[in-house]
């Protein structure tokens, strides 16, 4: 069981946005994954390697840990083999432990994954073709509270640390095979003839996952700076979309340190009903969001903001609904385009879906507006996979049944 106490939570509006201490390991070993390459030289100088050999070792641990994704210092073939055992005595490279792997049967997969200190969280790949998208989370839970969304109704335990979120995109090149095939010879340098690729199925990542993102935000920070490493996972910015429901005050330091697309989780047009199911708008209101967009740092037509807008019958549908998107859009002068959601029940949701009729005539007439309003395809509905459902299938499992599984399959 976890032997962290539940984050602080003072009230639905302001959630707690300083992150808490993981459990240490209990073998006191340094986990080396969430780390960059200057803090890793770090700390093999304090573990008694000089300043240049420590900062040779880390280049080469760095290449090792995120371009090549091995897991055991033992693979490290251009590393001494009298060096890898005061490695391994040392450091850890760890991934959060998958507890559960579902497969949806238009082919989603969701995985319910653990921290080292006992943590619930899920993560979630979406394949289209054209593109395969992870949905990664940074938080165990959420404070956000947000009417419509299952995972909004967990409490929130801790913020991911950064090795918890780079870690999901590891496992899931780990998943589908993804790291670059070949071997390195001790005492040469890699060529890059020696290796392929075997494809690409993973291409983009959305941090639409359990949390607010902007509520962890050095963590996803220094998370997603490695995940576009060109030295590392070496994934393109263009490529990463960062959700948030609101958080002003971080938006524009988002778009300066870490420059990804941004999407911002609207779903009303006007402040009575985004009062009511997004909470956070009774902190930073609809005006104030629309102006930290407009000033988002890279904003253009070739970058545009996406709008997410979850379709709720009779709450936020309406005709004049749709008017007022449109208007509130152009009155920013947003480079903007909207993705509609049909809700996804759940046991005691509060709210109803939109008729596909009523979804189509809200997008006509955004669309009419001259701004882009697709419908999502809703995905991975049968495996609670899809936008809104990321509640975590422990509370639907007991730990005991989840770890019988586990070691069924492990044996299997």
């Amino acid at each position: 069981m976890a032997d962290t106490q539940l984050m602080t939570i003072p009230g639905q509006v302001d959630p707690v946005p300083v992150a808490r201490d993981i459990t240490p390991r209990a073998d006191g070993r340094v986990d080396l994954i969430g780390l960059p390459k200057k803090d890793i030289a770090g700390l093999f100088e304090a573990a008694g390697l000089d300043k240049k050999q420590a900062k040779l070792r880390a280049k080469q641990v760095f290449h090792w840990l995120y371009h090549r994704g091995v897991t055991d210092f033992e693979a490290m073939t251009d590393i001494a083999k009298t060096m890898r055992p005061w490695l391994a005595e040392r450091f850890v490279i760890g991934r959060p432990d998958i507890v559960e792997a579902q497969h949806s049967t238009d082919g989603t997969r969701k995985w319910l994954l653990r921290t080292a200190d006992g943590h619930d969280f899920e993560m979630v790949f979406i394949p289209d073709a054209d593109r395969g998208t992870l949905c990664v989370s940074s938080q165990v839970g959420c404070t956000l509270n947000c009417r419509f969304c299952h995972t909004g109704t967990m409490r929130l335990v801790r913020n991911l640390t950064p090795g918890e979120i780079v870690g999901q995109v590891m496992l899931a090149r780990d998943a589908l095979g993804e790291w670059p095939k070949g071997r390195m010879d001790e005492l040469g340098d890699e060529s890059e003839s020696s290796y392929t690729a075997d494809g690409r199925l993973l291409t983009n990542i959305v941090m639409m996952g359990m949390g607010e993102p902007l509520y962890n935000f050095d963590n996803v920070r220094d998370a997603l700076q490695l995940v576009m490493d060109g030295d590392g996972l070496a994934l393109s910015k263009r490529r990463i979309t960062l959700s948030t429901s609101g958080v002003v005050p971080a938006m524009e330091r988002c778009g300066e340190e870490i420059g990804v697309n941004l999407a911002v989780s609207l779903h009303a047009v006007t402040k009575e009903i985004r009062d009511e199911i997004v909470p956070i708008n009774k902190k930073y209101g609809i005006e104030e969001l629309l102006q930290a967009c407009a000033d988002y740092p890279g904003a253009s037509n070739a970058r545009r903001i996406t709008f997410e807008y979850v379709m709720l019958k009779d709450k936020n549908d309406s005709d004049e609904h749709a008017r007022e998107l449109v208007r509130l859009i152009k009155h920013y002068k947003l480079p903007a385009k909207v993705n509609l959601i049909p809700f996804n029940p759940w046991p005691g949701a509060a709210y109803e879906c939109s008729t596909p009729e009523r979804i189509k005539r809200f997008s006509d007439i955004v669309f009419e507006g001259g701004i882009s309003a697709p419908v999502r395809t809703p995905r991975g509905r049968d495996i609670d996979a899809a936008c809104g459902q990321l509640k975590t299938a422990a509370e639907k499992k007991s730990r005991a049944q989840l770890d019988r599984e586990a070691a069924e399959a492990a044996t299997s």
